[in-house]
């Protein structure tokens, strides 16, 4: 089909488009690129203007059919990104310029890897892409914008661009995430841990239970409001420690319990029969993602307990074969992830800033790569892991 036929438009909001339209484009392992997703973070006040997140997510359309989108958004801070660029915006104000606004294509307050551009199978990707590509150009050469960054996309995604784009500069980071190889239960999985690794973990989860904490896994429906009320009391309360409001409303989280319940698996302590601790989960076909934890009290290892030892075992029994328990994070090595590369792509559209973040990506880079290869090492397992 030639390019001619696709029409491309800017929409300020999920709301001007049908959930059916948005999500017959998302594949089933995606959660958080979903219309409820997206959606419960506009409605909620967590993404707009106001927070420093204007939605402009650019949609290509055939005959008044969705066949190409890419969230994006103008981004007035750095904040909630994970992608550091703090020392680019520093370093081009210094200069005289302005780095802020920007344009960023990313799932808000969500540092998953996965699909960022959404393609109709069946019409021609470069096509699509190019007037998707024309969004940002026209964001970044007529609107005063710096730059145009790609969060988190996933390796084809990734290529995809490049190859249609080379101008585009690359950023590597890394992340840990489990695999399964075959374990079959989390029994098997310790057998297939060096022993001090085994005995580690056992001690772990052991003291767990020895404080008198008692952990239970809660689904889609079986979520009440009740239950999602005290979550949310113990997720803010991590920030509120550093001295920091959520990012992400009450609002926002009991709008996904209503619209995308059958996305949410919950990890609950309880003490003396009453919760004391939990963590939030979404699953996709094959993967699991750990997102959202927080806990009333002090207790040994009840952290990973609920975020890494629950969400693997939660795999074994439901045949889930990829656990992403979040970002950063050393102490996941020893306990069985292993260190994945993640990649990013950014446009700017000062030569010489281009100039500048080129050659910083080139030299991190070189570093994030000898890191994964002395992460590989260091991982647990009797055979090393696949690369």
């Amino acid at each position: 089909m030639s390019a001619c036929s696709l029409e491309l438009s800017t929409l300020s909001a999920m709301e001007d488009i049908e959930a059916s339209q948005w999500d017959a484009l998302v594949g089933h392992d995606q959660p958080f690129l979903r219309h409820a997703f997206l959606h419960a973070l506009e409605a909620s006040g967590s993404v707009s203007r106001e927070t420093g997140w204007e939605p402009c997510h650019a949609c290509v359309w055939q005959a008044g059919q969705l066949v190409g989108a890419l969230p994006m958004y103008r981004k007035h801070h750095s904040y909630g990104e994970y992608v550091f660029d703090w020392g680019w915006a520093e370093a081009f104000e210094r200069a005289g310029g302005t780095y802020y606004p920007k344009a960023l294509s990313a799932i808000p307050f969500t540092p998953v890897p996965g699909v960022r551009t959404l393609l109709a199978g069946h019409l021609n990707a470069e096509a699509i892409r190019a007037l998707l590509a024309s969004a940002w150009q026209t964001l970044c050469h007529q609107g005063a914008l710096s730059s145009w960054h790609l969060l988190f996309a996933d390796e084809h995604d990734v290529t995809a661009w490049q190859m249609q784009f080379p101008q585009l500069t690359v950023r590597e980071g890394l992340q840990f995430q489990w695999q399964d190889a075959g374990f079959g239960d989390f029994d098997g999985f310790l057998a297939s841990l060096t022993s001090k690794r085994r005995k580690m973990i056992k001690r772990e989860r052991r003291l767990v239970a020895e404080q008198g904490l008692n952990v239970v896994r809660l689904e889609g429906q079986d979520i009440t409001q009740a239950t999602m009320t005290h979550f949310y009391r113990c997720y803010s309360m991590t920030y509120l420690e550093r001295g920091r409001s959520p990012y992400l409303s009450h609002a926002f989280f009991e709008q996904l319990r209503q619209t995308m319940p059958e996305a949410l698996m919950l990890v609950q302590a309880q003490l003396n029969g009453q919760p004391v601790a939990s963590a939030l989960y979404f699953r996709g076909e094959h993967t699991l993602y750990g997102r959202y934890w927080g806990s009333e009290v002090e207790a040994d290892c009840l952290h990973f307990e609920a975020c890494y030892y629950q969400g693997i075992e939660y795999c074994l029994q439901n045949g889930l074969t990829r656990f992403d328990p979040g970002t950063q994070g050393e102490h996941k090595l020893v306990r069985g992830f292993a260190p994945q590369r993640v990649r990013s792509l950014h446009y700017m559209n000062h030569p010489g800033l281009a100039a500048g973040v080129a050659q910083f990506c080139q030299a991190e880079g070189a570093q994030v790569s000898a890191y994964r290869e002395a992460a590989f090492q260091a991982l647990p397992f009797k055979v090393p892991a696949a690369r």
